[in-house]
């Protein structure tokens, strides 16, 4: 059952060995999209005459938002999916 009303559900799940995992993705995934995490990273102003540090940038964060939008989907899914099975456990209810 989601509580929406006080807290959002978690958009993770902690695997048998302790490790939090996103949703959608495997450990690994989630560990490099930790990584890539723009906030969570130091930002450096890369030298404006070194065209590979701009490839670079542009490959770290298509990664990211790679993986952020298979997170994002594999996240909606599990709350449609979550919704209908409220519905369903809730359809003995005679809501006329």
């Amino acid at each position: 059952m989601i509580e929406q009303k006080r807290h959002a559900p978690r958009r993770y799940f902690v695997d048998t060995k302790g490790h939090r995992v996103l949703i959608g993705l495997s450990l690994d995934e989630t560990r490099e999209f930790e990584a890539l995490d723009p906030s969570s990273m130091e930002v450096e102003t890369p030298s404006l005459n070194s065209d590979s540090n701009s490839d670079l940038v542009g490959k770290d964060e298509y990664r990211w938002l790679e993986l952020y939008l298979k997170h994002e989907q594999a996240w909606r899914d599990w709350i449609n999916q979550s919704r209908a099975e409220q519905a369903k456990a809730s359809s003995f209810i005679n809501h006329i």
